[in-house]
């Protein structure tokens, strides 16, 4: 095979994988789209619990209460579809891994996934009701918090991917050293560097309270000390894995 059909028959099966993950998604999302106001409810049951009695959220836009829910369903169909995503991601690049990639490759795929499920399951139940405690507790006497759907939306969106990212440090931290771009001992020296950080990440992504704060900052450092000691344990040669 000359080296422009090689490149051809990639690009073919690349087409192949990426309209298998297309359809994986619609196919889910279609299942999902009757159920989208009840998943909506579900989404937004941590802001309403914390509302004070007779509180409700509100739409100010004309098609935000069509479009919103179809979003959460979208989002839910995304989820739920991810293993059959990684699954086509891995079938396109696995011929090209060598033996021991693939096998380092395999458990990375299910822990990645299991890992960033557990990030969302994180922020739902434990930091969803402190969060928005702090922010209704905080309103000042007089002012009634009727939070917008769409804006309401785009704050939980972005605290379920800086969580769901940041329970994946395990597995950013392990792959480093294990193809030796960053020592054990590195990864040590750069603690303090990683406390900071997470620190400050916790500002950026939570609302101005400390609690909240905590409750990134925390979970990711230690999640930085998980990755580094399965490291340890994994690495049973002393030499890293050659490409």
């Amino acid at each position: 095979m000359t080296p422009t059909e090689s490149f051809i028959s990639h690009l073919i099966e690349l087409r192949n994988r990426l309209l298998r993950i297309v359809l994986g998604f619609v196919l889910v999302f279609i299942c999902l789209f009757p159920f989208a106001n009840k998943i909506y409810a579900l989404l937004a049951a941590p802001m309403l619990a914390k509302l004070p009695a007779g509180g409700q959220m509100i739409a100010t836009a004309v098609t935000t209460p069509f479009f919103v829910p179809m979003k959460v369903a979208m989002m839910t169909a995304f989820v739920i579809s991810l293993p059959h995503t990684l699954y086509q991601i891995w079938a396109f690049v696995a011929p090209g891994l060598y033996a021991h990639e693939k096998k380092l490759m395999v458990p990375v795929i299910v822990a990645s996934s299991v890992l960033f499920l557990t990030g969302m399951a994180f922020a739902y139940f434990a930091v969803f009701p402190v969060v928005f405690g702090f922010i209704v507790g905080s309103a000042p006497a007089g002012v009634a918090v009727m939070t917008d759907i769409s804006q309401y939306l785009d704050f939980v969106m972005t605290l379920f991917m800086a969580f769901g990212l940041a329970f994946e440090v395990p597995i950013a931290v392990v792959l480093i050293a294990r193809f030796g771009w960053v020592s054990i001992a590195q990864l040590k020296e750069a603690r303090g560097y990683v406390i900071v950080g997470a620190f400050v990440l916790g500002a950026i992504f939570t609302p101005p309270d400390i609690i909240s704060q905590f409750m990134l900052a925390v979970p990711l450092w230690l999640l930085y000390e998980a990755g580094i000691m399965v490291a340890q344990f994994t690495q049973s040669k002393p030499n890293s894995i050659k490409a």
